[in-house]
């Protein structure tokens, strides 16, 4: 075993440079084959904002926040709504109604956002978005007391 490995030490290595040049080849045509040819972009036609000059005055939609704080008061305008037997809402619900016809009478939304407190009642933040629909009031949104 020993002269073999002699055998080996001693022989002259050389590398085979045709085997090399046919896998090159090989690999050229494969990548050749599974790529894709890029696309010319597209034209975007953007059209970039320029002066602009109004013709009529921008309506702005008259908003109402309504507060539903963690103690369970629902504060609407200063006017604190309280009551723990649901007695008041029929005030709240009045005071959005009329609200709601306001701003039909003046052509502009009846916005409405409920800032509710993290620790607020989820019960009251319901009857309060219930006042809301028995005004006809549907642009309620969520936001956060501050």
């Amino acid at each position: 075993m020993k002269a073999w490995v002699d055998e080996l030490i001693n022989e002259k290595t050389e590398l085979q440079i045709a085997p090399l040049i046919d896998v090159v080849f090989l690999l050229l045509i494969y990548f050749m084959v599974s790529s894709q040819l890029k696309r010319p972009e597209a034209d975007l036609s953007l059209a970039l904002p320029g002066a602009v000059s109004v013709s009529t005055q921008m309506e702005i939609p008259d908003e109402q926040i309504i507060e539903v704080l963690a103690d369970g008061k629902i504060v609407l305008n200063s006017k604190v709504y309280a009551a723990q037997d649901k007695s008041d809402l029929d005030s709240l619900g009045y005071t959005l109604l009329r609200y709601s016809q306001a701003a039909e009478i003046s052509k502009t939304k009846a916005m409405i956002t409920i800032a509710a407190d993290d620790d607020a009642v989820h019960e009251r933040v319901v009857d309060v978005l219930n006042a809301c629909a028995g005004a006809g009031i549907e642009n309620v949104t969520f936001g956060s007391v501050q």
